[in-house]
């Protein structure tokens, strides 16, 4: 029906739902919705993620039974594929009044402590069992008792009231080290809001190997993320160099389907191909 579409990730985020999804769960003061597109390229770099997974299963079904398979991945399948919360949107039974669905993480609440740091805390504060940490971490056990959050669904009632007592607390603390230390003693999880720049920068990356600069052929280094698998017994890692646009045409073109110099350039010429070449101070030595 659609497969004649031009399709990018902007398009399958927006038709998938996955970026209403965003938007919805950050609405205005008012409560109206500024809707805005997904700055990331998740259906790009999703689908193929996808596509290598289901190439590797090609590839050991083959070497398990000899025989080949044509791989075809949608874009909008892997969207609704990867997203954990599509069974919450498709749900149409009742709701327990006590349960928090899908965890609803765009109310999980981001706080600021003394020093300006940004946190982000992994945890509904409404949800069972989760408020009794929060309270307990805030040195506020009481509340549990108060009318007002004495239930899941009251507590979701009020939840902007709970939320202005957790960031009331939170700028007590003078930075987040310091708060993460008390929510890690009750079992919640916490996270800095850095920038990417941030954590590339980070002794943590620096220990990971989690950035790496490779050269950019023209006398300079560019600065990438690494592989983020190792292995016990081999070695793994961003290698080699970037490739100009359609740079090794005719060398893969040679290898699989056996084109000399002169068939691949009438591809070019007809403009089945396109290619970007480098100049000779920009091709590897």
């Amino acid at each position: 029906m659609w497969r004649n579409r031009r399709a990018y990730a902007s398009v399958i985020g927006a038709e998938t739902g996955f970026t209403r999804a965003q938007c919805d769960a950050h609405p205005d003061g008012d409560g109206s919705v500024h809707y805005t597109n997904d700055p990331h390229s998740n259906g790009d770099v999703y689908t193929s993620l996808e596509c290598a997974s289901a190439m590797l299963a090609a590839l050991y079904q083959r070497e398990r039974t000899g025989r080949g398979q044509h791989v075809e991945v949608s874009m909008a399948q892997t969207m609704l594929y990867v997203n954990e919360h599509v069974h919450d949107h498709l749900w149409g039974g009742p709701v327990d009044p006590d349960w928090i669905r899908s965890f609803q993480p765009g109310d999980y609440p981001v706080l600021t402590v003394a020093n300006g740091e940004k946190v982000v805390i992994s945890g509904h504060p409404a949800e069972r069992g989760t408020f009794d940490r929060f309270a307990e971490a805030m040195g506020t056990p009481e509340l549990v008792n108060d009318a007002r959050f004495a239930s899941v669904a009251s507590r979701l009632e009020h939840l902007d009231e709970l939320l202005t007592l957790i960031h009331a607390w939170s700028l007590t603390y003078p930075d987040a080290d310091a708060v993460e230390k008390v929510f890690d003693h009750y079992g919640l999880a916490m996270g800095v809001l850095r920038s990417v720049r941030d954590i590339a920068d980070s002794e943590w990356a620096a220990e990971r190997n989690a950035i790496v600069t490779v050269p950019d052929r023209s006398g300079g280094g560019v600065r990438v993320p690494n592989v983020p698998w190792s292995f016990s017994d081999a070695a793994a890692g961003v290698s080699g160099y970037p490739r100009f646009r359609g740079e090794d045409n005719a060398e893969v073109l040679r290898e699989l389907l056996g084109l000399d110099d002169a068939a691949v350039g009438a591809l070019h010429e007809s403009g089945v191909l396109s290619a970007r070449v480098p100049s000779q101070s920009q091709r590897p030595l």
